[in-house]
C-alpha cells in the first residue's frame, strides 16, 4: 500500500477524549465483503475493529491471515468471527465428533493468527419465521417479532425437535470438547443467546433462551474463554434488567462480545419491537456505564438499526444487513454513549 493510503486509513482512529483504549469498549461493525468500499464506509465511521460471518469450517490459518491482511492495508483489524457449520454436534449426532475435529482446527487457526473471539450459535432452530417489519418513525422500517403466528410450526426434517435435556447434554459434551483447546489458543468463545428467544422453536427448546440458560452455560466450564455474547436487547425482550444481567456476566469475566441495541417489549419472548436505539426501553447509557466501569475490553456491536429511505434506496453497503444509513446512526449513539460513561 502506499505511504499516501497508510495515512489515509491509519491502524487507529485519531480521536478525542473519552477515546477507545486497551481497557474500554470498542465499537464494531459487521462486514459481508472486503472491498474497497465496503472498507472505506467503515473507517469513515471511526470503526478500527470488524466482525466478520466465518468461513466453512475447518478455518485455515491462511485463510484467516489472509483476511486479516486485507482490512489491516485499511488501518481495520479482525477482532471477531462467527463460526458455523457443525449441526451434528448441535443434534448430538453419531458424527458429532467429525464437527468437532473441525471445530477445534478453526479455534487452533484463530489462535494462531491471534484473532480473540470466535462467535457461534447452537440453536436446535431459530425461528425467524416469526419476524415481521413494523412501521417506525417518519416511515422508518423496524423488525418485529410474534411468537403467536408461529408457535405451531412442526419441526423442519432436518433439524427435528429437541428437549431441553438433549440440548444440554450435547452443548456440554461440545464444551468440553472446545473449551480447553480455546483456552490453550488464546481465543474466547462467545455464545450467541437465542434471538428470537421464543420459548418453543418448531417444536425445540432453546437453552439460550433465558438467563437461567445463559448462566447454565458459562457453569458448564466456568473459564473466560466458554462465554456469551451480551445482548442488551435480548436481555430486555426476555423481561429482564440488562444492566444486572450484565453486571452478572462482566464480573465473571464471560462477556466476550456485547450486542448492543433497543427494544419494546410487550409479552416476553413472545411479542416485541426492535426500536430506533434512542427510544425502547433499554437504559443504554446504564448499559455502556457498566461495560466501562468493569473495563471490558472487547467489541460492541450497535446492531439491528432501522431501515431507513437512504437504505432502501442504496442496500450494497456491504455492511451486515445492508442498512448502512442507520448502522451510521446507532454507531454514532454508540459512540456517544461511550465517551460519555467514560467522561461519567
Amino acid at each position: 500500500m502506499s505511504t499516501a493510503a497508510s495515512e489515509q486509513f491509519p491502524r487507529q482512529t485519531p480521536r478525542a477524549h473519552g477515546a477507545e483504549g486497551a481497557d474500554t469498549p470498542r465499537i464494531t461493525l459487521t462486514i459481508r465483503d472486503l472491498e474497497e468500499p465496503t472498507l472505506r464506509r467503515v473507517k469513515q465511521l471511526g470503526i478500527d475493529h470488524v466482525c466478520m460471518s466465518g468461513l466453512p469450517i475447518p478455518w485455515t490459518e491462511g485463510d484467516v491471515r489472509e483476511r486479516m491482511d486485507r482490512l489491516a492495508e485499511y488501518g481495520l483489524s479482525l477482532s471477531n468471527m462467527m463460526m458455523a457449520g457443525f449441526p451434528n454436534a448441535i443434534y448430538g449426532r453419531p458424527d458429532r465428533d467429525q464437527d468437532i475435529d473441525k471445530v477445534l482446527q478453526t479455534i487452533r487457526a484463530a489462535g494462531a493468527c491471534g484473532l480473540p473471539v470466535v462467535e457461534y450459535n447452537f440453536y436446535a432452530h431459530r425461528i425467524v419465521e416469526g419476524y415481521y417489519e413494523a412501521p417506525g418513525r417518519g416511515g422508518a422500517t423496524l423488525t418485529a417479532f410474534d411468537y403467536e403466528r408461529i408457535k405451531d410450526l412442526p419441526p423442519l426434517p432436518e433439524e427435528g425437535a429437541h428437549t431441553m435435556d438433549e440440548m444440554w447434554d450435547n452443548v456440554t459434551y461440545f464444551l468440553k470438547a472446545i473449551v480447553p483447546v480455546a483456552e490453550e489458543s488464546g481465543v474466547r468463545l462467545a455464545l450467541h443467546p437465542n434471538d428470537p428467544p421464543a420459548p418453543i422453536s418448531r417444536g425445540s427448546e432453546q437453552i439460550m433462551g433465558s438467563v437461567e440458560g445463559w448462566k447454565r452455560l458459562v457453569d458448564i466450564v466456568p473459564n473466560p474463554h466458554n462465554g456469551i455474547t451480551f445482548d442488551c436487547g435480548v436481555t430486555r425482550e426476555m423481561g429482564q434488567d440488562p444492566v444486572e444481567v450484565c453486571r452478572y456476566f462482566g464480573e465473571r469475566d464471560q462477556i466476550n462480545h456485547v450486542h448492543f441495541r433497543n427494544v419494546r417489549t410487550h409479552i416476553p419472548r413472545e411479542l416485541y419491537t426492535e426500536v430506533f436505539i434512542d427510544e425502547g426501553e433499554v437504559d443504554m447509557f446504564a448499559v455502556m456505564k457498566e461495560l466501562v466501569r468493569q473495563k471490558y475490553p472487547r467489541l460492541v456491536y450497535p446492531e439491528h438499526p432501522p431501515e431507513m429511505d437512504a437504505d432502501r434506496d442504496h442496500p450494497d453497503s456491504g455492511i451486515s444487513s445492508g442498512r448502512y444509513t442507520g448502522f451510521a446512526y446507532t454507531v454514532g449513539y454508540g459512540r456517544a454513549m461511550l465517551q460519555a460513561a467514560l467522561a461519567s
